[in-house]
C-alpha cells in the first residue's frame, strides 16, 4: 500500500524529472561529453538540473567546455523538460476544465482514457506538433536573420532553448552580441512569449484564428483563462519594458542608438519572466532595474507552459484579492466573474510557500557565500543572492555572476530551488499528502486575537 502511495499520480512528475537528472548527471560526467579537465560531479548535476528544470542557469561555459555530443545531450534534457511539463501541466489543466478532481480521474486512468470527447495520444501529438513546428519556424528565423552566427546545430539548439524557456547560449556572451539584430531579437522573444504560454493557450488561439479565416457561422469564443493570460502577460512586458528602458538608459543617459536600447529594454522585460536570454550585462544593470526583474522573475509564465514562477493567473488573483479587500468589497472580481475561495486560498497559499522557500534559501546562502565575512567588504551581496535565488526558483536562468563562483552547497541549493520551482510547491506539497495517512475526524476550535 505504502508503495503504491509513493508512486501514486501526484508523485510522477517528481520523479520522471529527478530520474532525467540522474541520467543527465551521469552522461554530462563521461568522457566524451567535455574538453579537457574533468567537469566535477556537482557541477554535472547542476547542468543537468538546470536543463531538465529548463532554467539557464550554468557554471561552466556551455559553447567551449561541452563537447558537440554533451551539447547535444543538453539539449535533450531542455527538449525533455519542457515537453514534460507542458504534457503534465496541461492535462491537468484539460482536467481542471472538464471538473474532474486530477487525483481521482488520473488514479483510475481507465475512466480518462475510455472518455469519448479525449484521446490521450491525441492530445500528445498535438502538444508535439506545436512544439516542433514552432521550434523548426523559429531555427530557420534564427539561421536567416543570423548572418552566419548561427549555424544549423546552434540555430536548433538556440530555438529549443527559447521556445522551452531554457536561456541556455553556446556564446560565451549569450545574445550580448545580437543586441541591434531586430530580426534575431524578434525571433527569440516571439519564441519566448510563445513557450510561456502554454499550450492550452496556444491551442485555443490557433482554433480561434482558424474559424475566423474559415469564417464559420459559429466563431471559436475565447475562454477566460485565455483572456487573463494573454492581457496579465501583455500588461507585465510592457511594464517592464518601460520601467527598464527609463531606470537603464533615460535615469543613466546611456550613449547607445535610440532604437537599440528600446529594444534591449524590450528584450530584458520579456526574457525575465523566465528565459534567462540576455542581450545585456546583468550585473551592468542599475539596481532598480535588478529589482524591478525580480519582480518578474517571481511572477514567471503562464500554467501549462514551459515557464516557472508563481504564474500569471495566481498574481492576475492576487492582484485582484488585494484590490478588492482595500475597496472592502466581500468578492474578488477579474472582469465580470468572481474567483472561488478554493482559487483564492491556492493563490495565497503558492504565494507563502514560494516567499518562505526564497527567504530560506537567501539565508543559508547568506552563510554560504561569504557569510565569514563583515557587511562592509560584501556590499551588494545580498542583492546578488537574492536575484540568483529568485532566478533559480523561477527557472529563469538570469545571473549577475555570481553562480559561477559559487560553492558547492551553494550550487547545490540552487539545484533544489530550480527543482523545485519547475514543478512548484504545490505540487511537491500534495504529493506528500497524498502519501500521508488522512485524519478523520476532526478537532474543537477556538479564537484566537490576532492584529
Amino acid at each position: 500500500m505504502q508503495f503504491k502511495k509513493f508512486f501514486s499520480p501526484l508523485s510522477l512528475p517528481i520523479l520522471m524529472f529527478a530520474a532525467a537528472i540522474c541520467v543527465g548527471t551521469i552522461l554530462l560526467h563521461c568522457p566524451f561529453s567535455f574538453h579537457g579537465k574533468a567537469i566535477s560531479w556537482i557541477d554535472s548535476l547542476f547542468t543537468a538540473t538546470s536543463a531538465t528544470c529548463v532554467t539557464g542557469l550554468t557554471v561552466v561555459d556551455t559553447g567551449h567546455l561541452f563537447t558537440r555530443t554533451g551539447q547535444i545531450i543538453i539539449v535533450a534534457l531542455i527538449q525533455l523538460g519542457g515537453l514534460g511539463i507542458m504534457t503534465f501541466t496541461s492535462l491537468a489543466f484539460y482536467l481542471w476544465r472538464k471538473r474532474i478532481f486530477l487525483t481521482d480521474r488520473i488514479a483510475v486512468g481507465e475512466s480518462l482514457l475510455n472518455n469519448s470527447s479525449f484521446h490521450l495520444g491525441s492530445f500528445l501529438k498535438r502538444i508535439i506538433f506545436f512544439t516542433f513546428a514552432i521550434e523548426t519556424v523559429g531555427a530557420f528565423c534564427l539561421i536567416a536573420f543570423g548572418k552566419g552566427h548561427f549555424p544549423f546545430f546552434s540555430a536548433v539548439f538556440h530555438s529549443i532553448s527559447a521556445f522551452c524557456n531554457a536561456g541556455f547560449s553556446l556564446n560565451s556572451d549569450n545574445l550580448m552580441k545580437f543586441k541591434g539584430n531586430f530580426g534575431v531579437n524578434i525571433t527569440i522573444m516571439l519564441l519566448i512569449i510563445l513557450g510561456g504560454l502554454g499550450f492550452s493557450v496556444l491551442e485555443e488561439g490557433s482554433s480561434y484564428i482558424f474559424s475566423k479565416i474559415t469564417q464559420k457561422k459559429n466563431v471559436f469564443k475565447l475562454s477566460r483563462h485565455f483572456s487573463i493570460v494573454i492581457k496579465t502577460t501583455v500588461f507585465l512586458i510592457l511594464a517592464g519594458w518601460i520601467f527598464i528602458y527609463v531606470a537603464d538608459y533615460v535615469n543613466l543617459k546611456k550613449a547607445m542608438p535610440e532604437t537599440e536600447d528600446l529594444m534591449a529594454s524590450l528584450f530584458q522585460s520579456v526574457t525575465c519572466r523566465t528565459a534567462g536570454f540576455n542581450t545585456l550585462n546583468i550585473a551592468g544593470m542599475t539596481n532598480s532595474s535588478l529589482l524591478f526583474m525580480i519582480l518578474l522573475m517571481f511572477i514567471g509564465g503562464a500554467p501549462g507552459s514551459c515557464a516557472g514562477g508563481i504564474k500569471v493567473t495566481t498574481f492576475r488573483v492576487l492582484w485582484a484579492f488585494i484590490i478588492d479587500t482595500i475597496r472592502g468589497r466581500d468578492q474578488v472580481c477579474i472582469g465580470k466573474y468572481a474567483v472561488d475561495r478554493e482559487t483564492i486560498n491556492k493563490a495565497l497559499t503558492l504565494l507563502f510557500f514560494s516567499v518562505a522557500i526564497i527567504l530560506a534559501s537567501v539565508l543559508l546562502m547568506s552563510f554560504t557565500e561569504g557569510g565569514d565575512l563583515p557587511h562592509f567588504s560584501i556590499r551588494g551581496n545580498f542583492l546578488e543572492i537574492l536575484f540568483e535565488t529568485i532566478s533559480a526558483y523561477g527557472t529563469v536562468g538570469l545571473s549577475t555572476g555570481l553562480t559561477v563562483g559559487l560553492s558547492s552547497i551553494g550550487k547545490f541549493i540552487l539545484v533544489i530551488l530550480m527543482f523545485m520551482g519547475r514543478l512548484g510547491p504545490l505540487v511537491l506539497l500534495s504529493a506528500l499528502h497524498s502519501i500521508q495517512k488522512k485524519i478523520l475526524y476532526l478537532k474543537p476550535e477556538q479564537s484566537i486575537s490576532i492584529g
